[in-house]
């Protein structure tokens, strides 16, 4: 008789996935900041740019300096272990298509400058939560959109156009791309109606 590999517990799996994303991340900004001279950031999302697309893949690890990664950090952190509670394959094609999705679409219409910034998962996240209520109709997606839009609808201004220095596009991008991937991952997880 084999011994069945017992599955993680989800807090493990959010300290060691979700968790183990955000030490990336400072890691980056650490290197980025004092063995780099900030010219990581060039690797960002550049609209309309070839070289541009690697951002695609670099953008979401990517910070301008201490404030902007501190800001992303907690709201990366919690929105992505509520992610997680979906499960990890959840997790994993969530973070895959709100970064390749609203990456793209941020290459293709956004203003002219380098777009980087954890805050497209962030957002991702969120329309992602949101977007599971509207497709599953359970009472875990509900309870837990309900908690994340009392928690985080201020993220909503987020997506209006400004002239800062915020990438707002990546930020409506990363919405519409999570409520996608809400879409997605809804519908696999339905039974097939028999006929």
């Amino acid at each position: 008789m084999e011994a069945t590999e017992k599955p993680r517990s989800l807090p493990r799996l959010i300290v060691q996935v979700v968790g183990g994303s955000l030490i990336l991340m400072w890691l980056v900004e650490v290197l980025d900041e004092y063995a780099f001279d900030s010219e990581l950031q060039t690797h960002g999302i550049e609209p309309r740019q070839i070289d541009g697309l690697e951002g695609l893949l670099f953008a979401p690890v990517l910070h301008d300096g201490w404030t902007h990664i501190i800001s992303n950090s907690v709201p990366f952190l919690v929105l992505g272990a509520l992610v997680m509670t979906y499960g990890l394959n959840r997790w994993l094609m969530a973070t895959a298509v709100i970064a390749l999705g609203a990456g793209l679409a941020t290459w293709l219409m956004a203003r002219s400058g380098i777009h980087i910034g954890a805050s497209i998962l962030v957002f991702g996240y969120f329309g992602f939560l949101l977007g599971m209520a509207w497709f599953e109709r359970s009472v875990k997606s509900i309870g837990i959109a309900v908690v994340v839009a009392v928690a985080y609808g201020g993220l909503i201004w987020g997506v209006l156009p400004t002239n800062s220095g915020v990438s707002w596009e990546g930020h409506l991008f990363g919405v519409i791309a999570g409520v996608f991937a809400a879409g997605l991952a809804a519908r696999r997880s339905t039974p097939a109606a028999s006929t």
